[in-house]
């Protein structure tokens, strides 16, 4: 056999392998996740009970609180004495993910956004996933650009499985990851992806992570995508923004010890009145797509801004965690908002849908990932495909906006002088 087809064959095998075990971890993490909810609230989550929405306010007090101090201890203790912090980026580029550190540095992702803290939940399946590919890359000793596309692979594939997002979780490989397009690139990617959200469904089922009813298109959605998609991508673009600065600036040191526990408190303080601004984004998305009229207008501006500055105040505050459902929620409720107004003037679609077109266009802006954004809120919401006309114009609207923004942001840098 030709060195070439024993190469792709190996490659092949190392995939199959990679996407069921990460699908398995996937499905393990879901069922962590809620059993972390159940302690927490006394349920777990879905479409009707959202996030903390539905618990008692002592419970989602106290939840919040407990878990961010907790984890702020264990999250010191990993900085400071550990021999590596867990990084997928660098494990694509090579470098190996310490274990045990990465085990626990994703656990504590998912614990604390199981108890209500407002970041995502998303890098911790990739973590593990990027730890599952390394190990594999090196057991059939795959060379430099082999391991690169498995790594990569598994890390997407642990976003696909957990989500249940395989078209989302490959894009997210290819666009982001690798920033390659290439028919490798994409076999491998789309392979884990599908192998994982197939083995992980076993837990998390076929449904939506959504709840859309009755979301029509029409020529007033496409419109107002028109004249919106580049607002959403303004806002994408100055989110991402302000998480990068929350990043760098986010505490190595003792200091976490108080400054995590004082963010939840302010979380939990917010979230007594205003329980949709806790966990990942789920609640304050859903609430978004639920609206109907005016009257939900207060809690889509407020709870727009205080996601988004609790958001950066947590990973400020030094915890780990994603911005991809955020952004999702805030662009719904950014959208949502929007519609509840253009609608009035220009009747023809529901709220929800303009709460579809404001979640994937400041999402696309936000990761830099337009094709990524689109396949997630599609398999995320299960919108009809009647949807990827406007949805469309909205994502390259946002996306434009943000290549305009960044533009701009290169030139007024101030010059390196050579000497």
């Amino acid at each position: 056999m030709p060195a070439a087809a024993r190469r792709i064959l190996r490659l092949a095998l190392v995939i199959l392998i990679v996407g069921v075990l990460v699908g398995v971890m996937a499905g393990l993490v879901t069922l962590f996740f809620r059993g972390v909810e159940s302690l927490a609230f006394g349920y777990f989550e879905d479409p009707s009970r959202p996030g903390a929405v539905a618990a008692p306010v002592w419970r989602r007090f106290a939840a919040v609180i407990v878990a961010c101090c907790i984890a702020a201890v264990v999250w010191w203790l990993i900085r400071t004495r550990a021999r590596a912090v867990p990084s997928v980026q660098k494990a694509v580029t090579g470098e190996r993910m310490p274990w045990w550190e990465t085990i626990v540095h994703a656990g504590l992702q998912v614990f604390i956004v199981g108890a209500g803290a407002p970041v995502g939940r998303e890098v911790a399946p990739r973590e593990l996933g990027a730890l599952i590919g390394g190990g594999f890359s090196r057991l059939f000793r795959l060379d430099a650009r082999e391991r690169t596309l498995v790594v990569a692979a598994a890390a997407g594939a642990g976003l696909a499985g957990v989500y249940n997002v395989p078209l989302a979780g490959a894009l997210f490989t290819v666009e982001i990851l690798l920033a390659e397009l290439s028919l490798e690139a994409i076999g491998v990617a789309l392979g884990a992806s599908a192998l994982s959200a197939l083995v992980a469904s076993v837990v998390e089922g076929d449904h939506g992570f959504y709840a859309i009813h009755g979301a029509d298109p029409s020529w007033s959605l496409a419109v107002f995508a028109l004249v919106f998609g580049p607002l959403f991508g303004f806002l994408g673009y100055w989110f991402s923004h302000w998480t990068a600065w929350a990043e760098k600036k986010k505490p190595n040191g003792i200091a976490i010890l108080w400054l995590l526990p004082a963010a939840s408190v302010i979380v939990a303080v917010i979230g007594i009145w205003l329980p949709q601004i806790m966990g990942n984004g789920r609640a304050l998305g859903q609430y978004a797509f639920n609206a109907t009229s005016w009257t939900a207008l207060g809690v889509l501006v407020i709870g727009f801004a205080a996601k988004s500055v609790l958001t950066l105040a947590t990973i400020r505050s030094g915890a780990a965690g994603g911005v991809l459902q955020p952004a999702i929620s805030l662009g719904a409720a950014a959208g949502a908002a929007l519609g509840i107004g253009w609608a009035l003037l220009w009747p023809g679609s529901p709220v929800a849908a303009f709460a579809i077109v404001g979640g994937a266009a400041l999402l696309a802006a936000s990761q830099k990932a337009p094709l990524m954004a689109l396949a997630i809120v599609f398999e995320l919401t299960h919108a009809p495909l009647e949807f990827l006309a406007p949805l469309g114009v909205a994502v390259a609207g946002a996306a434009l906006t943000r290549r305009l923004l960044e533009h701009r942001e290169d030139r007024n840098a101030p010059r390196k002088l050579d000497i």
